[in-house]
């Protein structure tokens, strides 16, 4: 589902369809995605702490899609994260 819900955002960026959330952050801009991160990560911090695991995974979820928002935007494709994490892991072997 990750390489999928990357794929409808990078779609959504392209298409750019009316109501869409995705556009609006994007029209918004960096700033605003950023923002967003920020406060999914307090949020993702909050609920680790005190509000359970399926409150955990909600709030990661968010995190996440965020995050892919932003790698989107700046023109970043998913593969390159996923290749600088197995270079991480060869090197730690």
């Amino acid at each position: 589902m990750l390489d999928e819900l990357f794929q409808i955002i990078e779609d959504r960026k392209k298409e750019q369809p009316e109501g869409s959330y995705t556009v609006k952050l994007m029209t918004a801009g960096v700033n605003q995605i950023l923002r967003k991160i920020g406060e999914e990560t307090l949020e993702v911090i909050f609920a680790a702490k005190d509000e359970g695991d399926q409150r955990l995974v909600e709030e990661s979820a968010d995190l996440i899609y965020h995050l892919w928002v932003l790698l989107s935007y700046q023109g970043i494709r998913l593969d390159q994260v996923k290749e600088e994490l197995a270079a991480r892991h060869k090197r730690d072997q």
